[in-house]
């Protein structure tokens, strides 16, 4: 499928999408009717989306809406979605407005407020990548969605993502756009990612280094970017490959990419990642030696992962870094 959108075909495969999910509600529509009369007046107010774990039917134009993913409350920020309740904790400072009192707090992306959630009633609850583990016990309860996404095949997967999103209310043209903008900002920027080099996504947290492969949050630096990975043989970790600083000296990157977990999380009781890797062995690399260390923001790379205003931001950084 990511051949299809290197060719600038985004627009096609969001059509495609679509086309998918009104499927689903017209498949949903006709079981609906067959369970009874007044089926036919509630499916003219519902549509039935297929998300990462399995169909669910959803309120059409929903109003209470909860959302447990920060990359998708920064999808339904850029689109003008009205969101009802979220998890504030480690809100990105980017959508730092939703920490406002005016915003139910639903405990934790690993743990909702069960209670808080029954109080509010929500027409639908969002879940993706941390929150997905809660989604069969939402599901018994609220209309709930998962817009988890493969992040091996990223910009494929985030685009079916921002469209079910899109598509749940109603703002199919703006996501489409919003994408073919990304397509054509990934496309001006790759040249220079297949022109860099080697590169080593290294993540610091409590003054361990990990690496993290093309099959992780970072990996669309190699797989869309074009970077090539310095070292291919990563174990795809949920925080990476614990390595060694000889590692990181043998491999000798062109670039390396570092996030430090502990200040994306709000936590500073470990050294800041420009500390653990000031040391001789890293500073042999021809990516120190180039000046061609690049530290990734923390909230938009760890936290947030993806959204139609995060991506740009994303791309745009490693864009930067590689023009300079």
């Amino acid at each position: 499928m990511r051949s299809t959108m290197r060719r600038g075909t985004a627009a096609a495969l969001v059509a495609t999408v679509a086309l998918v999910v009104s499927a689903c509600s017209s498949s949903g529509a006709q079981e609906g009717a067959a369970a009874g009369p007044a089926e036919d007046a509630e499916d003219a107010g519902t549509i039935t989306v297929e998300h990462a774990q399995g169909i669910t039917e959803v309120p059409a134009d929903p109003q209470r809406v909860v959302v447990l993913d920060m990359g998708a409350l920064d999808t339904l920020d850029a689109l003008g979605v009205e969101v009802t309740g979220l998890p504030q904790a480690n809100v990105p400072s980017f959508l730092s407005k939703y920490e406002d009192e005016r915003y139910t707090d639903v405990g934790t992306l690993q743990e909702p407020d069960l209670e808080a959630l029954a109080r509010l009633d929500p027409d639908v609850v969002i879940v993706g990548f941390r929150s997905a583990g809660s989604y069969p016990e939402l599901a018994r309860t609220f209309p709930t969605v998962d817009i988890t996404f493969d992040y091996t095949d990223y910009l494929d997967g985030f685009a079916e993502s921002a469209m079910i999103l899109g598509e749940i209310f109603d703002k199919e043209a703006e996501v489409e756009q919003a994408l073919a903008g990304i397509e054509a900002q990934v496309e001006e920027i790759r040249p220079a990612g297949e022109a860099a080099g080697t590169g080593m996504v290294l993540q610091t947290s409590g003054g361990e280094v990990t690496m993290n492969g093309a099959d992780s949050r970072f990996g669309l630096i190699f797989t869309e970017l074009g970077v090539a990975e310095a070292e291919t043989d990563v174990d795809a970790a949920a925080h990476g490959e614990v390595i060694s600083f000889e590692l990181i000296r043998d491999t000798d990157p062109d670039w390396l990419f570092v996030n430090d977990r502990d200040a994306a999380i709000g936590q500073g009781s470990g050294a800041a990642a420009e500390q653990v890797l000031d040391n001789e062995l890293v500073a042999s690399t021809t990516a120190w030696q180039q000046d061609q260390v690049v530290y990734l923001d923390g909230e938009r790379w760890y936290i947030a992962q993806h959204g139609l205003s995060n991506v740009p931001a994303m791309l745009d950084e490693i864009g930067q870094a590689l023009a300079k």
